[in-house]
């Protein structure tokens, strides 16, 4: 299936991952910015990210209730919240408040990540084809596309509360375009197995390692790049954009892969292709070379998130999906915000050449996890639902 098919099919929840793109590629490159605004160190201001993890972590149990509610109207809901919670972190220069502001926005984003993820995954069941590659490579092109952006308004010296609101409103004009059935499933489905703890476990950590070892480079690599390798405003803001640039391109070619290749020795290869541009970049002696680097990370960890989302989706009872998704997604994507408070940590300590090589390290672990995942499924899973999860754990 070609990538413009698969985008057509999805093309409701592909829209709603172009807009938590837009906004974290515009974050991305605000970062030494908003960082510079509050007064605050390397170890404070990832500290302060932890409030969107407490946001986050907040979705976990409301997106499931929230979708069931909202029904169809879900994703729109969302993006709304989304874009209003981006417009107060720009004019915040007292740290507990932006930490605050950050929850808000943790919040927005994590709801609208769990239901367009689920739908998504729906779209895969009730098509039988690998979609999740397709609309995770829209949100790193929007991502880089914000991070471009961006590029041009700090050169231009544009507040950062002016381009957030721009983006709010950009966001708010594709809203009419992501409205989207929920597909009915019975509540019991047939299933009398366990409660599918080990599928989301192990899918949680690999998306975790993914979106932990991206979320370093989209929160640091604009910092690492004008700090340690004394580039400009433009050039720090490239960083970003690269990993953007190169992910997509990564998960675009993902959709491919998808259809040829088994999950677990897609991940293994991605994962260690990952761990080497991570190194590049980590001792980089030029903003070129850590280009590079980060366009190989990019590469590698591209797929690696999508499929352990897509993964838990197939491997778990139809009635459960949303839930199952949702725990992953939570799991995954709390990376996004614990790993720039720990590579903050790490950068005070040890500076941001060791932070990044830490990230390598982060990387490997997904080897390991991947091979526990390739154990716990008896058979190559080919459709999704209750018989899927029995053959899991048989």
């Amino acid at each position: 299936m070609s990538i413009r098919t698969a985008l057509f099919l999805s093309r409701r929840p592909a829209a709603a991952f172009v807009v938590v793109g837009l906004f974290w590629g515009c974050f991305a490159a605000h970062v030494p910015v908003l960082k510079a605004q509050l007064g605050a160190s390397d170890a404070l201001f990832g500290i302060l990210l932890l409030g969107s993890a407490t946001g986050l972590v907040s979705s976990m149990w409301l997106a499931p209730r929230a979708d069931r509610w909202l029904g169809s109207r879900s994703m729109q809901v969302g993006a709304v919240a989304l874009a209003l919670a981006w417009l107060l972190p720009g004019h915040v220069t007292m740290p507990l408040l932006f930490a605050l502001t950050m929850a808000l926005v943790g919040l927005a984003s994590g709801l609208l990540d769990v239901v367009m993820n689920a739908r998504v995954s729906e779209l895969e069941a009730s098509h039988d084809r690998p979609l999740m590659n397709a609309n995770h490579a829209m949100f790193s092109v929007a991502y880089a596309v914000g991070a471009l952006v961006v590029s041009f308004t700090r050169e231009a010296g544009i507040a950062p509360v002016i381009v957030f609101a721009g983006f709010s409103l950009a966001c708010v004009l594709l809203v009419p375009f992501i409205r989207m059935e929920v597909a009915e499933v019975p509540d019991a489905d047939g299933h009398t197995g366990r409660y599918p703890f080990w599928p989301i476990l192990l899918c949680g950590a690999i998306t975790l390692v993914a979106f932990m070892s991206e979320a370093t480079v989209e929160a640091w690599s604009a910092l690492h790049v004008e700090r340690t390798l004394s580039g400009g405003a433009a050039e720090g803001a490239l960083g970003p954009a690269m990993l953007g640039l190169t992910m997509a391109i990564g998960r675009f070619s993902g959709q491919a892969v998808a259809e040829r290749f088994r999950e677990v020795p897609v991940v293994i290869v991605a994962s260690l292709i990952s761990a080497v541009g991570a190194l590049i970049a980590a001792f980089a002696p030029t903003p070129v070379i850590a280009y590079l680097g980060f366009a190989i990370l990019g590469l590698g960890v591209s797929v690696i998130g999508p499929m352990g989302l897509a993964l838990v989706g197939k491997m778990v009872p139809a009635h459960l999906r949303t839930e199952a998704i949702s725990r992953v997604a939570v799991i995954g994507f709390s990376g996004f915000f614990f790993a720039p408070m720990l590579m903050g940590l790490m950068s005070e300590a040890f500076g941001l050449r060791a932070a990044f090589a830490a990230v390598s390290l982060l990387l490997i672990t997904a080897v390991p996890l991947a091979l526990l995942v390739s154990r716990r499924m008896a058979t190559t899973i080919k459709g999704s639902g209750a018989e899927a999860y029995r053959e899991t754990l048989s």
